[in-house]
């Protein structure tokens, strides 16, 4: 479980604010209704690996961030992701924790409204309401983070997530948390090249995370993109696919950067088969 004191530990504490004065509103009887009356989830891992030859690219609609503050202000994120959709992404993440990244629901239903791409609901899920309303939000692929999460945690939600016919993006920083990762039957492995404990990058550390996972799954890199070169950078450390905010956001050219990243050839291993994943017992 996460150490106190932390960055992260922090978001999460404002998560669970917000959470609690939500689910005020709408209770958790009602927010299970809505998940059950959603639109069929997308296939995100599909839409992701494409014919095989190029990078999978999530691209994110992002306001802010703790480690750099403001980024845009993204007066309308469903024409943002529009463009991204327009210029190849597999998917479309959108940011809905609102204190340090300034996202919101309302900018997950905006963009699920304008677009048939799988849209990610990227937030720090650390209860299955979050997963629920990510569902009724019309989300077909939720962000679960192992450093905020128990291995029961951890294997519950993704059960959860998997039991409304979506996919998780299981995101991990160190070995440790890989291991953890693949004890699930995720076909998404996100390795995190930032520390969400204390904000710091470590690309090394991620290009060998990104080696380290089998061709069986689909491994997601993310964060610390600033151009191209460093897309290819990641690809041929292993990524069959990348998630990138801040980069297209303050491009000046969203849909070019996009249509960039996008085209990057996938190098660094075989194109993903289809996954040997552990059964509920093997991981339980």
């Amino acid at each position: 479980m996460i150490t106190t004191g932390t960055v992260l530990d922090d978001i999460i504490a404002g998560v669970r604010e917000d959470l609690a004065l939500r689910r005020a509103v709408v209770d958790d009887a009602r927010i299970r209704e809505l998940a059950a009356a959603a639109s069929p989830a997308r296939d995100a891992h599909a839409a992701l690996v494409g014919d095989g030859t190029t990078l999978g690219l999530i691209a994110e609609v992002k306001r802010a961030s703790p480690s750099k503050g403001h980024l845009g202000a993204i007066e309308d994120p469903a024409a943002l992701a529009e463009i991204y959709a327009g210029a190849g992404a597999g998917a479309v993440s959108v940011l809905t924790e609102q204190r340090r990244f300034h996202g919101s629901l309302a900018d997950l239903d905006a963009v699920r409204a304008r677009i048939d791409t799988p849209v990610l609901r990227k937030d720090f899920v650390v209860d299955p309401y979050q997963v629920l309303e990510a569902r009724a939000h019309g989300a077909d692929l939720v962000l679960l983070i192992v450093a905020a999460l128990t291995d029961a945690e951890l294997a519950d939600l993704h059960a959860l997530v998997s039991a409304l016919g979506m996919q998780a993006l299981v995101e991990a920083h160190t070995a440790e948390e890989i291991e953890r990762a693949l004890r699930l039957p995720a076909r998404l492995i996100g390795v995190n090249a930032r520390d969400l404990r204390t904000l710091d990058v470590d690309l090394d550390r991620a290009a060998g995370l990104l080696a380290s996972i089998p061709a069986d799954r689909f491994a997601v890199a993310e964060s610390a993109v600033a151009g191209v070169e460093d897309v290819r950078a990641y690809a041929a450390a292993g990524a069959d696919g990348v998630l990138v905010g801040e980069a297209l956001v303050t491009s000046g050219d969203p849909a070019a950067t996009a249509r960039a990243f996008a085209s990057v050839p996938r190098t660094g291993r075989p194109a993903p088969t289809t996954p040997t994943l552990p059964t509920d017992g093997e991981r339980r």
